[in-house]
């Protein structure tokens, strides 16, 4: 039986589809409230790693932690309790909370958490976007490094689906790329600039992966901010695959920089729902409680610039 994966249809469908489906109590607000923790099996730094699963949406974050300590990547503002929860019931303090961009899908985690006494991270190149609390955060400029225990995060700059898109490289063994690179698809380009500016965040995506990504030894495992229908997971059930099995499934990684720019912008789906607000929102220029939050969130994320897989069988 398949798992149903994001913005999935009925369950009658999905049945005759064999997929395995449930019916949840509370709708669209229960399915959207389901967050799964899986381990990254195959990460061999320091410490456990986990990937946290939101299937309605397809957002996907990191929990590591090594020797009392720990951090989370990409969090949502809607399970701010649920990181704190894990941390405590696992015996370890949430020492840093980091965001690998501005989200345009989901309202972010970070100030909720820095609340809470979590140190929030933001990358030093999206503060010039408008982030209105920069001051209050810390920030994490190409190079810097944050000590998890054993673990180190080393960031990364990416910049290409938004000029301040950061990646970050835990313990050597797992890039978080945010919304850089996908196990399916690369980043869409024209969420913060639009389609004047989407060519020139195309062909800085490009050399971002070119330089920044792929130079990366070919076991690196990657794990990005989001999954599709479309992605296959590992045998472990992340969504994470090493950078050469996704150099050999992707043909968009192998391509020359114009005919790369040419294929991102060919057919790019839809925008995400709500995503001007939700900038802005994450941005701090417009303010969202906790309900109106998770209201903007619901459906698929589309932070992708193609809903087709885009690596081979």
């Amino acid at each position: 039986m398949r798992k149903a994966g994001p913005a999935s249809t009925s369950p009658g469908t999905l049945l005759e589809r064999d997929y395995d489906a449930i019916h949840l109590e509370d709708g669209m607000n229960g399915w959207a409230s389901l967050y799964d923790a899986v381990e990254v099996t195959d990460y061999d730094g320091a410490g456990t790693l986990l990937q946290y699963q939101r299937p309605s949406s397809g957002c996907l974050g990191y929990f590591v932690y090594d020797d009392g300590e720990a951090a989370v990547i990409d969090p949502l503002r809607a399970f701010t309790d649920r990181y704190l929860d894990d941390a405590d019931e696992l015996g370890v303090e949430l020492q840093y909370a980091l965001d690998t961009h501005i989200h345009a899908d989901h309202i972010s985690g970070i100030r909720t958490l820095d609340e809470e006494g979590v140190e929030g991270v933001i990358p030093d190149a999206a503060v010039d976007r408008g982030v209105t609390y920069a001051d209050e955060l810390t920030t994490a400029a190409d190079g810097d490094e944050f000590q998890v225990g054993d673990a180190t995060i080393e960031t990364v700059a990416t910049p290409g689906h938004t000029t301040g898109m950061t990646s970050y490289l835990v313990d050597d063994s797992l890039l978080a790329t945010g919304d850089g690179l996908f196990v399916e698809s690369v980043a869409r380009p024209d969420l913060e600039e639009g389609d004047e500016g989407a060519p020139d965040a195309a062909r800085m995506l490009y050399d971002s992966l070119q330089e920044r990504v792929l130079t990366l030894p070919d076991e690196t495992l990657i794990g990005g901010a989001h999954f599709s229908d479309a992605a296959e997971p590992a045998d472990d059930g992340t969504y994470v695959a090493p950078i050469g099995d996704l150099v050999e499934e992707m043909d968009a990684l192998t391509l020359p920089k114009d005919e790369f720019v040419d294929e991102i912008l060919a057919d790019m789906p839809p925008r995400p729902a709500n995503y001007v607000d939700i900038i802005e929102t994450n941005l701090g220029q417009q303010s969202a409680d906790d309900e109106e939050a998770f209201t903007l969130e619901l459906g698929p994320n589309n932070c992708a610039a193609s809903q087709e897989s885009m690596a081979g069988d």
